[in-house]
């Protein structure tokens, strides 16, 4: 198994930044991607930026030019820095890991946009 521990979230002004950080444990070896989805009220969890370890990132549309995923492959972390940020933004960001036979979630860190 891989156990996830997510730091970050918090309140800040539209136009401010956010910087998320995600760590793994345990079987890390069998981790293919690393990356980060949201879920706002109301709304199905979406993909917000993930990143493999042959450095194949993907990002949703309305996060290209503001958020930049990173990993640090010998630590097992991944980080999101969120720049820009608009109260569209708001929601639960969870933390994913991809592994061959499984996907792992993190427990979930609020950020909340709002002036």
């Amino acid at each position: 198994q891989v156990q996830l521990v997510e730091s970050g979230g918090g309140l800040v002004q539209p136009g401010g930044s956010l910087r998320l950080s995600c760590a793994a444990s345990g079987r890390t070896k069998s981790i293919y991607a690393m990356g980060w989805y949201r879920q706002a009220p109301g709304k199905q969890r979406e993909l917000v930026a993930a990143l493999t370890n042959g450095g194949i990132t993907n990002y949703i549309e309305t996060a290209e030019g503001r958020f930049t995923i990173s990993r640090d492959y010998a630590k097992n972390t991944a980080a999101l820095q969120m720049n820009s940020l608009r109260p569209e933004d708001t929601a639960v960001y969870y933390c994913n890991v991809v592994t061959v036979s499984y996907d792992y979630w993190g427990q979930g860190t609020q950020v909340t946009v709002s002036s």
